[in-house]
């Protein structure tokens, strides 16, 4: 019973708002069940009537504080099963299905665009002998700072995953062949730069690169991360600690 707005017309305006949500008190003077109906049907949380008494308002607030807590839990609990869902836990990198996920969608505008795309297919070399040398705990740290070192010397909008065990995949927009040959060299460059710190001390790490790209590559993301597969492949059968780019023609079977 305002002038220009109504106390309903401000619960159904402020419940179109974005944003945290807000707990709604309807206190008037309409007593009636009727009354209390609409109002909250109209989106308010609650409804007092006047003359209120200030014990039972503090209560009703309370009661609110209460609601909002529990949804601001809610919300966090969320937020932590959306990052566990989509990223890896031990690299804090995107997993293999969310790095597929936006593999897939880059190449679709890559088509609609008529631009390139480069794939890279990167695999820490003899990583097996770091865990029987170092111990399973020194492995994972080491996975966890490459791709930390990976992921700091790509670009904004570029994405990395861990695909699986010790391998990472790279999806690199807006690049071709060449450009996705420079962003490996430039990863395989920094790991052999410089040592991975880790608990029990220094640990030297190499890694093999295989590059694909959609202007050379047909089919979709699956024959695109098969091609930069089978360039990697051949990165380890030509010495390891070296990038190598698609070719047509079988993947040769090479120890890891």
């Amino acid at each position: 019973m305002m002038p220009d707005m109504d106390g309903l017309t401000v619960c159904r305006t402020l419940r179109q708002l974005p944003g945290r949500y807000l707990y709604l008190i309807l206190l008037t003077s309409r007593q009636s069940p009727e009354d209390m109906i609409e109002g909250l049907d109209s989106g308010a949380d609650d409804f007092l009537t006047k003359p209120y008494n200030l014990a039972e308002l503090r209560a009703r607030l309370r009661a609110g504080e209460r609601v909002l807590a529990l949804q601001d839990d809610l919300l966090r609990s969320q937020e932590v099963l959306k990052h566990e869902a989509t990223h890896d836990r031990l690299t804090g990198l995107w997993n293999r299905g969310r790095i597929l996920d936006e593999l897939a969608r880059e190449l679709r505008r890559t088509r609609r665009e008529a631009t390139s795309l480069a794939v890279v297919m990167a695999d820490v070399d003899h990583f097996k002998r770091i865990n029987d040398s170092h111990g399973h705990a020194v492995g994972d740290t080491v996975l966890h700072r490459v791709g930390q070192r990976i992921l700091s010397t790509l670009r904004a909008s570029d994405s990395i995953g861990r695909f699986g065990g010790e391998e990472f995949l790279l999806v690199l927009p807006r690049a071709d062949v060449n450009g996705g040959r420079d962003v490996a060299e430039r990863v395989r460059g920094s790991l052999a730069a410089a040592p991975i710190i880790a608990p029990s001390g220094e640990v030297r790490v190499t890694m093999s690169l295989g590059v694909a790209c959609s202007t050379t590559t047909l089919g979709d993301s699956a024959a695109l991360v098969e091609a930069a597969d089978r360039a990697l492949y051949e990165a380890k059968a030509n010495g390891r600690n070296r990038v190598e780019l698609s070719v047509i023609g079988p993947r040769r079977s090479v120890p890891t």
